[in-house]
């Protein structure tokens, strides 16, 4: 027991330390103007703006200088899963598939500015696009894990008054079953390859839905996200984001901590229902022009994740203090990053 511990706390001494590491030998960008602009908001040098929308004055922006050639190659959103599937998307193709999402919402579902939408699903690409296009139609955003029972939902719906709901195959009877006690509920999305009774169907609207879409103008103290809290104590509380205190808020953090430039793969392996996908799997990385990579695990496996670091060039991989363990009890020596010929490493966060 003793010579394990004695192994292991070097390589967990390396771990905390890794967000101060740095690339050697790496082309890095500098930093850009965007990222620049809001951390200075950030830094009380600037005023917070009166309108923001991080769909349009970030997202959208960084689509413009991916047309002008000043963005690296890195797609803007890299998705893969255990079946072999993978899912690539520019900035470009990010931005057109959000406002086709953000059509569905306002023109077939009928939501408007202010709306609540709760959102319960795993890893699946279209979870991004449905963050996106909330922002762009003012709607707010309500995630949920996706152990969410059939009471817990019930709760939820009723707090939140949410209007509309949007789940997978596997949850949707859950809904159905607390249908009748969730008097705001208007709509239903379901994102699944085949239909069901009493449900529109994402994947098939989006394919014959208009990209045409006029984002709105949001003030920065717009709400823009609520959060439940885990309910340690009593009922689970709703708490509300607004459009610039994540929007812009996490520009310190993806620079300073994270330390993500344009040039950046960062890779978080937070379930979607968490406030840290928001934060590491959105905001920061996106904010500062990099690549939100996705592995759609079903669970942790330390096998698969040690088989991805080495597979895909990932730069920055976050996760939790109890997933390093595992990492480190599993045999990695023979893993090798795709990022360098030896001397690179990527860097490891916790949260």
């Amino acid at each position: 027991m003793r010579k394990f511990i004695k192994s292991w706390i070097p390589q967990c001494l390396w771990i905390l330390r890794s967000p101060c590491r740095l690339f050697h030998g790496c082309s890095r960008l500098l930093t850009s103007q965007i990222i620049s602009y809001y951390d200075a908001i950030n830094q009380c040098k600037k005023e917070r703006p009166e309108y923001f929308n991080f769909a349009s004055d970030v997202l959208d922006e960084w689509s413009r200088l991916e047309k002008d050639g000043k963005q690296p190659a890195n797609p803007a959103f890299w998705w893969v899963n255990d079946e072999g599937e993978e899912v690539k998307w520019s900035f470009e193709e990010l931005g057109f598939l959000s406002r086709k999402a953000a059509n569905v919402l306002s023109e077939v579902c009928g939501l408007q500015r202010g709306d609540r939408v709760k959102v319960v699903l795993p890893r699946v690409p279209e979870w991004w696009l449905l963050n996106i296009a909330c922002m762009r139609t003012g709607i707010v955003f309500i995630p949920g894990t996706s152990q969410l029972t059939a009471k817990d939902i019930l709760y939820r719906l009723q707090a939140s008054k949410a209007k509309c709901i949007i789940t997978n195959d596997t949850l949707a009877p859950a809904v159905e079953s607390v249908m009748r006690e969730c008097q705001f509920l208007k709509s239903k999305l379901i994102v699944a390859k085949g239909s069901r009774d009493g449900w529109l169907n994402l994947k098939e609207l989006l394919a014959v839905t208009s990209a045409d879409h006029k984002c709105v103008k949001t003030k920065s103290h717009d709400p823009m996200l609520i959060y439940f809290t885990s309910g340690s104590t009593g009922f689970p509380k709703m708490v509300v984001h607004s459009h610039s205190s994540y929007g812009i808020g996490f520009a310190t953090s993806g620079r300073y901590w994270m330390n993500l430039t344009p040039s950046d793969i960062m890779w978080n392996t937070s379930d979607t229902g968490w406030v840290k996908s928001a934060w590491s799997s959105v905001f920061a990385p996106w904010i500062c022009g990099s690549c939100v990579f996705v592995h759609n695990m079903p669970q942790f496996k330390p096998a698969l994740i040690a088989e991805t670091l080495s597979r895909y060039p990932i730069t920055v991989f976050c996760t939790a203090p109890t997933a390093y363990r595992m990492l480190v009890q599993h045999d990695l020596s023979r893993k090798k990053t795709p990022t360098s010929s030896g001397t690179d490493k990527p860097r490891y966060l916790q949260w």
